[in-house]
């Protein structure tokens, strides 16, 4: 199958991470196209591919698919043996309302913490909405653990559509040094040793004055 993924700057991108992370748990190849963002030619460029103007877009034989979370739904119909879901039906169904939680809410958490590899530096003061968010994200991760079924250091144990939703939010975490109890630090160490987010984070990084 052939596969092209379009994304932005992967140093900014939290969205463009999440379909990539996606991607590389299926386990097929694919091919990447990053169309650097906040440019005066961006929209231009990105509407070329789609309607939407946005980031991440994957093109398949299928068409082009917008949005991470359809992008994920639709690797995980195409490929079904590469465990994209937890194969518990309880879990999986966490697992999918957890991500769609992620897709849909934390809008004080995004819009005061910007998504970005290279910043290591605390959010002073933290509105109280942010806090209500970060609260309510570990809580749904507690959630996530509740119900997985497979042991490992993910949130189902292995690896899953839901780590990668939730992989920026631990980047948020771990740059603005929010402190953490000790189970949500090991996720987050969890999600900072998948080797797929560190190819990520190093390729992020070397975008820095170029």
């Amino acid at each position: 199958m052939s596969l092209h993924l379009i994304i932005g700057d992967k140093l900014l991108s939290s969205w463009s991470l999440r379909g990539a992370l996606a991607l590389d748990l299926t386990g097929a190849p694919y091919t990447e196209e990053l169309i650097k963002l906040g440019q005066p030619d961006t929209r231009e460029r990105l509407l070329k591919h789609s309607p939407t103007g946005k980031v991440p877009l994957l093109k398949s034989v299928h068409g082009t698919i917008a949005d991470s979370l359809a992008i994920a739904e639709y690797l995980a119909e195409q490929f079904p043996d590469a465990g994209l879901w937890p194969k518990d039906t309880a879990a999986r169904a966490q697992a999918r309302s957890a991500c769609a939680q992620m897709h849909a809410g934390f809008f004080a958490m995004r819009g005061n913490m910007p998504f970005d590899l290279s910043r290591d530096a605390p959010l002073s003061p933290t509105p109280p909405e942010v806090q209500a968010d970060i609260e309510r994200m570990l809580a749904l991760w507690a959630e996530c653990r509740a119900v997985a079924t497979e042991t490992g250091p993910f949130l189902f144990g292995g690896a899953t559509l839901a780590d990668a939703f939730f992989a920026p939010i631990a980047v948020r975490l771990r740059t603005y040094q929010v402190k953490l109890p000790a189970v949500d630090e090991a996720y987050v160490e969890t999600v900072y040793q998948w080797p797929s987010f560190k190819a990520w984070q190093k390729a992020g990084l070397e975008e820095i004055g170029q």
